[in-house]
């Protein structure tokens, strides 16, 4: 429960941004991302598209999420997007967005990067792709693109943990009964239930923006782990349907 408690506090703003990452963190008019912070966020976004393994045409670098914002918290980490046009790769575009999806998975499970504390989660964005953010900076050209409002928000607390506790009964008897299904049909059930928080949660963005119920939601079951236990099952479904089991006989 005092985590629960935890978690709701954090979607609620504060008055400033946050004093780590920005200068003039008091006044969003006149604030800038402080150089320490955007020296290290370029260098993690050099190594990242050194990684991708393409000779690709960078539009921007941002940063948004809830540190470019007034509702951060010690739940929140660093967005760093690589702004790509996607139609620049032609007939392999869906190709290079796999790709690219593959490639930041596998960049940000090796590597623990972490500015003022925070992790930062490193993502290849179309630069056609509409974004729901309230708070987007360039960290390339140094300026807001979109400069984020102090706001006081209204939080249905009952409405936020009673849903929540719908989805996690969801999850926790998807996994348990996980043991009676064959693996592919296991995978399936959770890759269902996966697109249908997914979608939940665009609805809500579409509907009511950040602050809507359905993603203030998904925030709780991503911040409790329930998420991640989604993706954890996943993997270790995928690790037994690839692992040939060892003859006990011989």
């Amino acid at each position: 429960m005092e985590n629960n408690s935890k978690i709701i506090s954090s979607f609620y703003t504060k008055d400033t941004l946050n004093s780590e990452i920005w200068e003039n963190h008091d006044d969003v008019e006149n604030s800038k991302m402080k150089p320490e912070i955007r020296d290290g966020l370029l260098d993690i976004a050099n190594e990242f598209i050194t990684f991708l393994g393409f000779d690709i045409f960078v539009q921007d670098v941002t940063m948004t999420g809830s540190l470019a914002n007034f509702n951060w918290s010690e739940f929140s980490d660093i967005d760093l997007h690589i702004i790509y046009d996607f139609k620049e790769s032609g007939e392999e575009e869906e190709l290079f967005r796999d790709l690219f999806n593959l490639k930041r998975t596998v960049f940000n499970s090796q590597h623990d990067i972490t500015v003022k504390g925070y992790e930062v989660e490193t993502y290849v964005q179309d630069m056609n792709e509409p974004h729901m953010s309230t708070g987007v900076y360039s960290v390339l050209y140094n300026e807001w693109l979109t400069q984020p409002k102090s706001e006081k928000v209204s939080i249905d607390t009952n409405e936020i943990e009673s849903k929540s506790k719908q989805w996690m009964d969801m999850i926790d008897t998807l996994l348990e009964d996980l043991e009676d299904d064959s693996l592919p049909e296991g995978l399936e059930k959770i890759d269902k239930l996966k697109e249908k928080i997914k979608k939940y949660r665009s609805c809500g963005l579409e509907r009511g923006g950040e602050y809507s119920n359905e993603n203030l939601v998904f925030k709780f079951l991503r911040r409790n782990g329930y998420i991640q236990k989604l993706f954890d099952n996943k993997n270790e479904l995928i690790d037994k349907t690839l692992s040939i089991q060892e003859n006990l006989s011989r």
